[in-house]
């Protein structure tokens, strides 16, 4: 079942408002759901606290790659196709290194990639919702979704309005 959505959004002509009006609403209370600005502003992405761990998963990717790297080149070197010539040593370890460092970067940014679109439900065929088009282009949006606000919509208006939003308005979506 699809089920309407409705926002309220603040437009900002420029970053010090922006970040301003959002401390403000974070103090009174305000849940604010998604923050969409031109470039990235490192005191709304402390302030969302949406915290990743796609650093964690790219420390296991890159573990798991070495370890069935060395496994994988060691058993075609040593076990399954021993060549036995001109005094090479048993296991020819240091020649697996170069390849393992390319390779294991390779997968790392493969799965990372594959997870970061997963997570972030980006996928070929998406219809994207645009809240405001102005977003990417020369405005900053604070998005706040009306049923999870925390507080009234008049007294978030007026807040925003207060702290240099250039207009405040609703959006119904999907």
């Amino acid at each position: 079942m699809i089920t309407n959505r409705k926002y309220l959004v603040g437009v900002f002509d420029d970053e010090h408002t922006l970040k301003d009006a959002f401390q403000k609403a974070l103090d009174k209370g305000v849940v604010i759901e998604e923050v969409y600005t031109p470039y990235p502003i490192h005191e709304i992405l402390h302030g969302m606290k949406n915290k990743t761990n796609i650093t964690t998963a790219a420390f296991f990717y890159g573990l798991f790659a070495v370890v069935m790297l060395i496994g994988g080149m060691y058993y075609a070197a040593v076990v399954d196709w021993p060549l036995h010539f001109g005094g090479k040593p048993f296991n020819t370890f240091p020649s697996f290194i170069v390849v393992t460092i390319v390779a294991t970067i390779l997968t790392i940014t493969i799965l990372t990639l594959f997870t970061f679109s997963a997570r972030a439900k980006i996928f070929p065929g998406k219809k994207e919702e645009i809240i405001d088009i102005r977003a990417t282009d020369d405005k900053f949006i604070i998005l706040l979704d009306q049923d999870k606000m925390g507080i009234d919509k008049p007294e978030v208006t007026k807040l925003f309005q207060a702290n240099g939003a250039s207009e405040v308005y609703e959006k119904e979506s999907n």
